[in-house]
């Protein structure tokens, strides 16, 4: 959804609101035109930000994401699509995605301001996340896991079954990238404890990056990726 040259200039001054929506899972969502961008935010996190999504477009240009060029890629977790909006306008990727997000008012804004814009086929899927990964036969040459409520992970989305799930729906050398707060030292002390005690389990070569209040932990299917008994 374009917006006038003047709200454009503007929001690099300062932070225009554009539209709020409430849902069953999200009471505020909240969208903004930041530095010529949409923004989704809640009360305390950021949802997406275009192609400035630091945490993401960061691990990106680490991984080199382009010279892999991933085909099929899974989102858990939609926001307003600022990763395939960045895949397709930044690295240049022309890729399949399968976007899982089970707040239709989140699909509904991401459609609105940021998806029409793009060329890559998209499907969405409003459904749970969890059950999602736990019946789909399809594979993936990346997943890109960013589910939150508000600035909290739901906890069925960090056990060892779900992490197996997830490396069972990687192609060989398919990339996981696993999102997480590491901002204030609580959410420090919680990231350390999952990823020592369920990441590595699964993804025992898996590492990270540090990006500005959050922790992307990366993987690659096939390097020493092992199923472990569920939680």
């Amino acid at each position: 959804m374009n917006q006038p040259f003047w709200k454009k200039w503007l929001s690099y001054l300062t932070d225009i609101h554009i539209e709020s929506v409430a849902s069953d899972f999200n009471k505020d969502l909240n969208v903004y035109l930041v530095k010529g961008r949409y923004q989704l935010v809640t009360k305390n996190a950021v949802y997406s930000f275009d192609d400035l999504y630091i945490n993401f477009r960061v691990a990106f240009e680490r991984l080199d994401i382009s010279s892999g060029k991933p085909r099929k890629i899974l989102l858990l977790g939609l926001g307003l699509g600022s990763i395939p909006y960045m895949l397709e306008n930044s690295f240049g990727l022309a890729s399949e995605y399968t976007a899982v997000e089970i707040d239709e008012a989140v699909i509904y804004l991401a459609n609105k301001y940021s998806m029409s814009q793009l060329k890559s086929p998209i499907q969405y899927i409003c459904n749970d996340a969890e059950i999602f990964v736990q019946s789909t036969s399809e594979r993936y040459d990346m997943i890109c896991m960013d589910i939150f409520e508000d600035d909290f992970i739901p906890p069925q989305f960090e056990t060892l079954d779900y992490l197996n799930h997830l490396n069972g729906l990687l192609n060989p050398g398919g990339i996981l990238l696993y999102n997480r707060l590491s901002l204030l030292k609580d959410d420090v002390k919680r990231t350390d404890k999952f990823q020592s005690e369920k990441f590595k389990k699964i993804f025992p070569e898996g590492k990270h990056f540090e990006i500005k209040g959050n922790r992307i932990l990366y993987a690659e299917k096939g390097k020493a990726g092992r199923k472990q008994s569920p939680d």
